[in-house]
């Protein structure tokens, strides 16, 4: 019955562990994306700045409302390749340009180890729940704001 006990305590432990870490304690920006009509979409955007801020970024969160995403900021424009290790939720993901410019929407496979690869060098990439950009109708060639 103590070991029965014991393991559960343990077990507990590490579930309560692994739900503690998904939480996030990145700054939360709002963002605003224009449109090519012009309209202002609003997206409150968690900013991953730093190198381990950008390797842990979705990973292990369960569900990403819409209108809500995370901004990720380059020291430099590069091509960017992002995979979806340990991330359950389905998401999309923009690449940005310098300009602001949206160069890239691809959406990603949950769990997936395969490359998502920018098609030219940008500095930032925004991640939202798949299918959100086409639902607030942003496209590539769309901009961001660079207010932030």
């Amino acid at each position: 019955m103590r070991k029965s006990l014991y393991l559960f305590s343990f077990l507990f432990f590490v579930f309560l562990s692994a739900s503690c870490s998904a939480k996030s304690n990145l700054p939360v920006k709002k963002l605003t994306l224009v449109n090519s009509q012009g309209s202002e979409i609003a997206v409150k955007a968690e900013i991953a700045s730093t190198f381990a801020e950008r390797q842990n970024g979705f990973m292990f969160r369960q569900k990403i409302p819409d209108g809500t995403g995370m901004l990720f900021i380059f020291e430099e424009e590069q091509v960017l390749n992002f995979w979806m290790k340990n991330t359950p939720h389905p998401l999309s993901i923009a690449y940005i340009d310098k300009n602001g410019r949206i160069r890239d929407i691809l959406d990603m496979t949950p769990f997936s180890l395969a490359n998502v690869t920018s098609s030219t060098n940008v500095l930032y990439a925004l991640e939202v729940p798949q299918g959100w950009f086409d639902k607030v109708n942003i496209k590539v060639g769309d901009k961001l704001k660079l207010n932030f």
